[in-house]
């Protein structure tokens, strides 16, 4: 499979609409690529949070439309990244509950949308997104041929038990979309890896680069396979890091070195 990782600065200066066009652009340019990922809240800045409300968009809104012409226009699997969605009512009404959510687009080929994922851990302890956005609840997983993603969002790195989760769905290549600060850019490799390897699968992490709100961006994406070793790596500008890998590697590696088979806890109730 090739995969190709658009690492898209964020800066002021730069319409939402202008970026929106502009991330659709690098998404056709990526045809002939099997998936193709943006970074989370590439429309807005991830630290921009004072923009989160402003911006906020219903699930098929403006950037959903765009996303779904560029991934038919480029005939691939499109990660749009992420979005600061505005939920509709449960009532399903048009008036919305107020509620925002980190959430993440995906669509198949024919611009059809395949999955879309809330994401659950909130960065920010007691600000930022923390407490403007709700928690999502439900893991997502999508089927692609020749691999099954799990989908998982930035802060949620740092919780191994929602991969070993995604794993226990199904999952082979992980795909991380982030914000993520430069001054914690060695934990983004690390985590990275960390994740790769604990779960004999691909992860593909792709961040910003640029400045969200005065916060320097790592940029850095990375791709690890199923042995941690990492086998492309993007730089702190905005560029596309594009990576061919073979998904079969993740049944070979879980056949040569079955650790997944030995878990005990987390299978079974402990014994007292």
């Amino acid at each position: 499979m090739r995969a190709s990782l658009i690492q898209i600065a964020v800066n002021e200066g730069e319409s939402v609409d202008s970026r929106r066009q502009r991330a659709a652009a690098l998404v056709r340019e990526q045809a002939g690529a099997d998936l193709v990922v943006l970074p989370e809240l590439w429309t807005t800045g991830a630290f921009a949070y004072e923009q989160f409300s402003r911006a906020a968009e219903p699930l098929q809104g403006p950037t959903y439309e765009v996303m779904a012409k560029a991934a038919s226009d480029a005939g691939v699997w499109l990660h749009a990244g992420s979005i600061p969605e505005r939920a509709a009512s449960d009532s399903g009404s048009a008036a919305d509950d107020g509620t925002l959510y980190n959430t993440s687009l995906i669509f198949s080929p024919s611009g059809e949308p395949a999955a879309a994922y809330r994401k659950i851990h909130r960065f920010g302890f007691d600000k930022g997104e923390a407490v403007l956005m709700g928690a999502g609840r439900d893991l997502v997983t999508v089927r692609l041929p020749g691999t099954t993603l799990g989908v998982a969002t930035c802060y949620d790195l740092r919780f191994p038990e929602l991969f070993r989760s995604l794993v226990d769905a199904g999952a082979e290549t992980l795909v991380i979309p982030a914000g993520w600060p430069e001054r914690r850019r060695a934990h983004w490799t690390l985590l990275a890896q960390a994740r790769a390897v604990e779960n004999q699968a691909f992860v593909l992490a792709c961040g910003t680069a640029g400045t969200h709100a005065g916060v320097p961006q790592a940029g850095h994406s990375i791709v690890v396979d199923p042995w941690g070793e990492v086998l492309a790596e993007a730089g702190p500008d905005e560029e596309v890091l594009t990576v061919d890998f073979d998904p079969a590697r993740v049944a070979a590696t879980r056949e040569q070195f079955p650790a997944l088979k030995d878990r005990v806890l987390g299978l079974e109730p402990p014994r007292r």
